[in-house]
């Protein structure tokens, strides 16, 4: 084992690809013919099936979640500090199945992949995805894996929306549901925020209609600001005075409209990072944050979420972070009076943090504890 590898880690991960030929009817009312998960496992699937974790991530996550991919990958995925031996989400104990999400751009079939009806990329030809539709291909993963039910389906954000679908679609298959920061559905200001950075990407004059790709190019600056407001919504103000302040990257004042504050420096880095380096896929970016914006499972009941989690049998873990001002506590908290409306077995902690909505992917000891604790719990009922 590579050195910058530590004994806690998963180790050296291989991504698998789950190639579905059962015709996918999508919300939007389109359908896909056939699609491809890219996923990867950690751990061993015990003989009845039982300890079997899925994990659900963000708008620009993937299923690369633990463990590295080769001996030269100095990053890890990006929840390793919370799934390994002896972590939160212990491998030693479960079977962990991390998929990148249909529509993505890292493997499984979206914008980026051939449409067989032309050849070409699909580009904005891709049809538009809902959070159910993710969990129905998810279950369909579940399937080929031999995998009847969850005992836990988990995920933070953008993550947490398909674990509150799952229970709500798929009861019977999700035995533990853990809701990390996230909402029964995104606020007026949060559907704005992700409008800009749609905007950003779609009035980029590289975007060509979304055919970027066939132009041998890619919208890169409008990435760049869509990630740019990103960071500024997964940082709280308290974070970002402690890490920059008012830092000047020289003496004195300039006088000009070049980055001249260390926060201004941060921010052109993250978003050239995510454009460049990264090279996350605009058209996967516009369509994650579109099923952000239609998210809301109370809908189809009448706009009642309490009558919207009769369907859930599952125990549930809530968490909030208190400096999370895009997913605020108080959202966290609508869930779990729905929950309890309906006599449902919920646990809820407040986690005191600065680190604003990032504090999710972030080291936090009481976050772990809490964490570790109510997987711990788990365990003990898939051992009994």
């Amino acid at each position: 084992m590579p050195e910058h590898i530590p004994e806690n880690s998963v180790g050296l991960v291989a991504p698998q690809t789950f190639q579905c030929n059962e015709p996918l009817t999508l919300n939007c009312g389109k359908t896909l013919d056939s699609f491809e998960l890219i996923y990867e496992t950690y751990g061993e699937l015990n003989a009845d099936g039982s300890n079997a974790v899925l994990i659900c991530h963000a708008l620009s996550g993937d299923h690369h979640a633990a463990g590295f991919h080769d001996a030269e990958q100095r990053k890890p995925g990006w929840w390793d500090g919370y799934i390994g031996p002896g972590k939160p989400i212990d491998t030693n104990k479960f079977f962990v199945v991390s998929s990148n999400n249909l529509g993505g751009c890292r493997g499984s079939t979206g914008p980026t992949s051939t449409n067989p009806a032309t050849g070409k990329p699909f580009g904005p030809d891709f049809p538009l995805m809902t959070v159910k539709d993710w969990v129905t291909s998810q279950s369909r993963l579940a399937d080929h894996l031999g995998i009847q039910n969850w005992a836990a389906v988990i995920g933070g954000s953008l993550g947490g929306m398909q674990v509150l679908q799952w229970s709500i679609d798929y009861p019977e298959r999700v035995r533990h549901a853990v809701i990390i920061a996230s909402a029964p559905k995104l606020s007026a200001q949060n559907i704005a925020f992700n409008e800009v950075a749609r905007q950003s990407i779609m009035t980029d004059p590289d975007f060509h209609e979304g055919r970027f790709l066939e132009h041998n190019t890619s919208p890169k600056r409008g990435l760049m600001l869509a990630r740019m407001l990103g960071h500024l919504t997964y940082l709280s103000d308290d974070i970002m005075g402690e890490k920059f302040g008012r830092q000047m990257r020289s003496e004195g004042v300039q006088y000009g409209f070049d980055v001249e504050f260390q926060v201004e420096s941060y921010l052109r880095y993250q978003g050239n990072k995510f454009a460049t380096q990264m090279n996350f896929d605009a058209n996967t970016y516009l369509l994650m944050t579109k099923a952000l914006d239609y998210f809301d499972p109370a809908a189809e009941f009448n706009n009642d979420l309490n009558l919207t989690m009769k369907q859930a049998q599952s125990d549930f873990l809530v968490v909030s972070f208190t400096s999370d001002w895009r997913f605020s506590p108080q959202r966290s908290r609508e869930i779990v009076r729905a929950l309890v409306s309906n006599n449902l077995n919920v646990s809820y902690t407040e986690v005191e943090s600065s680190q604003g909505h990032d504090a999710f992917l972030l080291p936090n000891s009481h976050y772990e504890t809490v964490l570790g604790e109510y997987l711990q719990r788990i365990n003990t009922e898939v051992s009994a």
